[in-house]
């Protein structure tokens, strides 16, 4: 994975601003670039992986409950944009078994593809244009954030353009 020098990290001392996290990597997914998008998120147990994922695809239009994807591995939404496909590799044992879950049908224009646990099988995933880590802080977490391509460039800057009051 290419090094970037765009990285930031945001202290999240509550739920609401991972929320607010969340919200603002939704609203400023560069949709208008070729391909899919793909965002890694990254997280011990317990540390907000799910509620930024909920919010994100709340800000995109889901209308359904953000569930965790830990039982099946894979849940989708229709979004306005377009579709994201939310996946949860923890239960992986490697690479090999991201094919029984036909992810590569997923990577299409208009997808948006939030990846948790992505390290338990990146040798079969494309670069992520962002990756996400979130950790614990005592009672808060703190998010870095870092972008991978030039599309996630893009979209990073649009984050820290958006959240520089917020968070």
């Amino acid at each position: 994975m290419k090094a970037s020098a765009l990285r930031h990290v945001w202290p999240l001392p509550s739920a609401e601003q991972t929320e607010a996290l969340g919200a603002a990597l939704g609203r400023s997914c560069p949709w208008e670039a070729p391909g899919p998008r793909l965002l890694w998120l990254s997280g011990e147990l317990g540390s907000g992986k799910t509620t930024l994922a909920a919010a994100l695809l709340t800000a995109l239009g889901a209308d359904e409950t953000v569930r965790s994807p830990s039982y099946a591995l894979l849940e989708t939404y229709p979004l306005r944009a377009g579709m994201a496909v939310h996946v949860d590799c923890y239960r992986l044992n490697g690479a090999e078994e991201l094919e029984q879950l036909g992810l590569r049908d997923y990577f299409t224009a208009g997808t948006l593809l939030l990846i948790e646990w992505p390290e338990r099988a990146e040798a079969g995933l494309p670069a992520p244009d962002l990756a996400l880590r979130l950790e614990l802080l005592g009672a808060g977490r703190s998010a870095t954030v870092v972008a991978h391509t030039g599309i996630g460039e893009l979209w990073f800057a649009r984050i820290v353009a958006m959240l520089s009051s917020q968070i």
